[in-house]
């Protein structure tokens, strides 16, 4: 895999396709959290709805999955793309997702609910902006 430079990039596009947008992806991960909750599906698609609607992100749908003997996996799926969560109860870990694209989004919002639901005592964020071409910018659905 190349890696290349912004600058790199950014003489890739022509004018007309300058990046304009910023859309972000947060990783999050979450250490020594409550096992119970890691493990309980009802209450993580509750905290995914919440944190959705905190972030000022529509809710088009929910799923999720309980695996046995533990963990659940749950998707909130947004107009404004993703969160989703992966839980292992036995190692009180939890790794989240949170995609957004449009100007209105707050992701650190949700981010910092997560948190604080899953009572996590040590925590890891990263984030990516990302920055489609203007072309695509065009393109993204604004949720009024």
């Amino acid at each position: 895999m190349e890696v290349y430079k912004k600058s790199q990039m950014l003489s890739s596009f022509s004018n007309e396709q300058k990046l304009s947008h910023q859309s972000k992806h947060l990783l999050l991960e979450l250490y020594k959290c409550d096992c119970e909750k890691l493990n309980d599906e009802s209450f993580l698609r509750c905290i995914l709805n919440r944190a959705s609607k905190l972030a000022n992100a529509t809710v088009l749908n929910l799923i999720s999955n309980k695996f046995e003997p533990q963990g659940v996996t749950a998707i909130a799926l947004l107009a404004e793309s993703h969160i989703s969560i992966h839980t292992w109860p036995e190692s009180n870990y939890s790794a989240v997702d949170i995609f957004t694209c449009g100007k209105n989004m707050i992701p650190e919002l949700a981010s910092q609910y997560l948190i604080e639901s899953l009572i996590a005592k040590e925590h890891s964020l990263r984030v990516i902006e990302r920055n489609p071409p203007s072309v695509v910018s065009k393109q993204i659905r604004m949720v009024v």
